[in-house]
């Protein structure tokens, strides 16, 4: 009901003619399709439970990326491509088939910004709604940091979630008004204030960001990134209480500033580039793919092997528990390192009563197993989606690159076929839709997708 609400309110047939039908006729299906289902669920609300969480869950996310092809399709994409395209919008992970974005429709490319702000803003209620709740990957854990930021502050999880959606909005149009002070048309501000902070990635031109040669609308999108990928509930106990302080915050700033000077004084030295200008082309890109925005401004993977390495690796970092970024999150990575440090501590004095903490507190054994579980089906699913990447003929790097970038939902890959300069639209139809599923199953953390895969977890629920 939502996609098809948003198919008509911002894609007018007025304002851009040429798609005025395929919008019509797809909000026609998905509001009649939309309406339907929630007159036959409505009544059952009352009965949901904890299971009944999972699928809902999962299914919205899949339903999404359906109504979401649709228009695609009935313009000129064909069905894979326009399932592609829609996964990789309403995931916020900013992969492409599409190429020759420059000419356009701009009803296309404004709905493609629309998918991915859905989808950031609804991976933020999913984060804080649905995934505490069902314990998955340590989320757990962050119930705890939301209920002590929004339902003791907030009064209710209406009003958090109220005030969840006011800070995206203020952002976004914050995010706007600071792109069309700097250069963009008003129509190039909204397409990507919408993708920035959603942390998408999808741009109106074949040149991603690097479109846009300026230093101002650059750094500006440095800003309005870190913003998207910072936990939305650290914002709001920074409003009501002024307590700003957040582990998490901290841990993601310290590594992108210690990220970004080693990749700019290497390539300084190894290179001889100018130190302001290589350091806004670093930053960009390591705070584009850490926060799994995707934009680029050059192609990194010419910088050399070093390079190609060191962003690589990125991929796989994320945002933060909360935002709108995808990959492993920095709250898991600090909570893994501090485990490793408990164990090498505990190998060294056997004696010793050591507890990993965070945000001051001691770390509970279901969160350490939670964490350590998500870990290891993030890089199982990694490895088998590679595997069967490979079976497509695509060679090693673009396989084991495109399976990360699917799962982390970062957008580009690595090498001549699906890095920077590239796009998806080579592959074959099979090897996209194990993209789409690498994609489906890390934005909903793998482990919601592969309860809903098990042979017991239907039996419970029928």
């Amino acid at each position: 009901m939502l996609i098809g609400m948003a198919m008509i309110m911002a894609v007018d047939g007025v304002l851009f003619p040429s798609t005025r039908m395929a919008f019509l006729i797809s909000f026609l299906i998905v509001g009649l399709v939309g309406a339907l289902i929630s007159l036959a669920v409505s009544h059952r609300l009352s009965d949901f439970g904890r299971l009944h969480t999972f699928l809902l869950t999962g299914s919205i996310w899949l339903t999404g990326a359906a109504a979401g092809a649709l228009p695609l399709w009935l313009w000129q994409l064909s069905p894979t491509d326009a399932f592609f395209e829609a996964m990789s919008g309403i995931t916020t992970t900013g992969s492409t088939v599409m190429s020759g974005l420059d000419d356009t429709a701009p009803g296309i490319l404004l709905w493609r910004a629309i998918l991915q702000w859905l989808g950031g803003i609804g991976f933020i209620v999913t984060g804080i709604a649905f995934l505490p709740i069902l314990r998955v990957g340590g989320m757990q854990l962050f119930r705890t940091e939301s209920s002590e930021s929004g339902e003791k502050e907030m009064a209710s999880a209406a009003r958090f979630a109220g005030a969840t959606v006011w800070i995206y909005m203020s952002l976004t149009v914050l995010c706007i008004a600071v792109y069309a002070a700097g250069g963009m048309s008003f129509f190039e501000s909204v397409a990507h204030a919408l993708t920035t902070v959603s942390t998408g990635g999808y741009s109106t031109s074949d040149g991603s960001f690097g479109h846009f040669d300026s230093a101002f609308l650059q750094w500006s999108g440095i800003f309005f990134m870190i913003a998207g990928a910072l936990p939305f509930a650290w914002y709001i106990r920074g409003i009501n209480r002024r307590v700003f302080r957040s582990e998490q915050v901290l841990g993601i700033l310290q590594f992108f500033a210690v990220t970004i000077a080693i990749l700019t004084i290497w390539r300084v030295v190894s290179a001889g580039t100018p130190i302001l200008e290589t350091l806004r082309f670093v930053a960009f890109n390591v705070v584009s793919v850490v926060t799994t925005t995707g934009y680029a401004t050059t192609d990194y993977t010419l910088w050399g092997p070093f390079a190609v390495a060191a962003f690589f690796s990125l991929t796989a970092v994320g945002g933060c528990t909360g935002s709108t970024s995808g990959g492993a999150k920095v709250m898991r990575w600090i909570i893994l390192i501090r485990m490793l440090r408990v164990q090498l501590k505990t190998i060294r004095s056997p004696s010793a009563v050591i507890k990993a903490r965070y945000e001051r507190r001691p770390v509970e054994p279901d969160v350490i197993n939670g964490v350590v579980t998500f870990f290891f089906c993030y890089a199982a699913t990694v490895g088998i989606l590679a595997a069967a990447l490979g079976l497509y003929g695509l060679d090693m790097e673009t396989s084991i690159s495109g399976a990360l970038t699917a799962v982390a939902n970062v957008g580009p890959g690595i090498g001549d076929t699906i890095g920077p300069a590239g796009n998806f639209s080579s592959l074959p139809d099979g090897a996209k839709l194990l993209l789409c599923f690498g994609m489906y199953v890390g934005r909903l953390e793998m482990l919601t997708v592969y309860v809903l895969l098990t042979a017991t977890f239907w039996r419970e629920i029928i």
